[in-house]
C-alpha cells in the first residue's frame, strides 16, 4: 500500500476527531460501534447496557422512462453489547457488535449486503496518576455468518462463508486516553491469526492463507484509534482506525480497517445514519482484471430506522 493513500487516510481521520462544527450532508443505515463511554462521574466497578437497530428502504417503479428495478427492498440491523469494569488501577472494557443486511432487487435478486460480528476485549492497568496511560492487553476476533459472493457481469463467485476469513488478534502495548472521548493504542508486538475454515475456499488459498491449509499467523505492530464525540446537536461521531504492519511480509505495507459513523437523532426511537468503511488488506486479492490484485474495500450506508438503546446497569 502506497504511503500516500495511508496518509491521506489518517488525515481524514484526524480531521474527523478534532473538527467539532463539521457539516453532515449524507446519511447511512448502518449502525457500528455506535456504544460510547460518556462522561460519567459517578461511582461504578461495572457497567453494562447496549443498542439495538434496524433500518428498511424500499423502491418501486412503474412505467419509469430512465428504466430501474420496479421493486428494491434493503434491510439492514445492528445490535451492541457492552461491558464496562473498573477498579482501583485496572479496567476492562468489553464490546461486542454484529452486523447484519439483506437486499432484494428484481433485477438481480437477493443477497446480503452487510454481514460482520466483531468482539473486542481490553485489559488496561493504570500507570501514571493522572490515569491517562496504561499498560494494556487487547484481544479481537472479528468475522462473518453467511455466504457471500462478489458478482461480475451478474454472474456469482462464492468469496466467504463462516469463519473464512475470520481474523484474530492478541497484542500486548500502551493504551492512552487523554479522555473519555479518545483512545489510542499502540503495540510493538502483536500476533494475528487469519482464520479459513471453509474447505472450498482453503484449497483455493484465499486470504493469503496458503492452499490447504486453514491459518496463518503473522507477527507484527498494531495501532488502533477509537474516537466518539457529539459533534452538533443530535448529531454524534464515531470512528475507528485499526492498522497493521507484518514484520516478516513487506512491512510497509499497511493494512487497516476503518470505521466512521455518523449519528443523527430524530427522536426517542428513530434516528438517521450515515456510515463509511474503508478495508485494505494486502492479503485478499480478489480484485482487479484477473482478481488476483489487492484493492481498497469501500462500502457507504445510507438510511433512517428504529433505534433502542438497551438500558444501562451499574453495580
Amino acid at each position: 500500500m502506497k504511503k500516500t493513500m495511508l496518509w491521506m487516510l489518517m488525515l481524514c481521520f484526524s480531521s474527523a476527531v478534532f473538527s467539532q462544527d463539521i457539516v453532515v450532508n449524507k446519511l447511512r443505515s448502518e449502525t457500528s460501534r455506535t456504544i460510547k463511554k460518556d462522561a460519567d462521574t459517578s461511582t461504578w466497578v461495572w457497567k453494562k447496557g447496549g443498542l439495538l437497530s434496524a433500518n428498511l428502504a424500499q423502491g418501486s417503479l412503474s412505467n419509469w422512462a430512465a428504466g430501474g428495478d420496479n421493486f428494491s427492498l434493503a434491510v439492514s440491523s445492528y445490535f451492541n453489547f457492552f461491558y464496562f469494569y473498573r477498579k482501583n488501577r485496572h479496567s476492562w472494557d468489553n464490546n461486542f457488535d454484529m452486523n447484519l443486511g439483506y437486499v432484494q432487487t428484481t433485477s438481480l435478486g437477493g443477497r446480503k449486503n452487510d454481514d460482520r460480528f466483531d468482539f473486542l476485549s481490553k485489559y488496561g492497568y493504570k500507570m501514571d496518576s493522572t490515569g491517562k496511560v496504561f499498560l494494556s492487553s487487547l484481544f479481537n476476533f472479528r468475522s462473518q455468518w453467511f455466504d457471500g459472493y462478489t458478482f461480475s457481469g451478474g454472474v456469482p463467485s462464492f468469496s466467504s462463508s463462516f469463519l473464512s476469513p475470520a481474523y484474530i488478534i492478541l497484542s500486548v502495548g500502551f493504551d492512552y486516553k487523554p479522555s473519555d472521548k479518545l483512545s489510542v493504542f499502540v503495540s510493538p508486538l502483536t500476533s494475528r491469526w487469519t482464520v479459513v475454515a471453509n474447505n472450498k475456499l482453503s484449497t483455493l488459498g484465499k486470504y493469503g492463507v496458503p492452499a490447504g491449509k486453514t491459518s496463518i499467523n503473522e507477527i507484527g505492530t498494531f495501532a488502533t484509534v477509537n474516537y466518539n464525540n457529539t459533534i452538533a446537536k443530535n448529531v454524534t461521531y464515531k470512528g475507528r482506525l485499526d492498522m497493521f504492519s507484518n514484520y516478516n511480509n513487506q512491512a510497509q505495507n499497511i493494512d487497516f480497517f476503518m470505521t466512521n459513523l455518523f449519528s443523527f437523532k430524530i427522536n426517542k426511537f428513530f434516528s438517521a445514519t450515515y456510515s463509511l468503511d474503508l478495508i485494505y488488506d494486502d492479503d485478499v486479492r480478489l480484485f482487479g482484471p484477473n482478481k488476483t490484485s489487492p484493492g481498497l474495500q469501500t462500502k457507504s450506508l445510507i438510511g433512517i430506522g428504529f433505534l433502542r438503546p438497551l438500558n444501562v446497569k451499574k453495580g
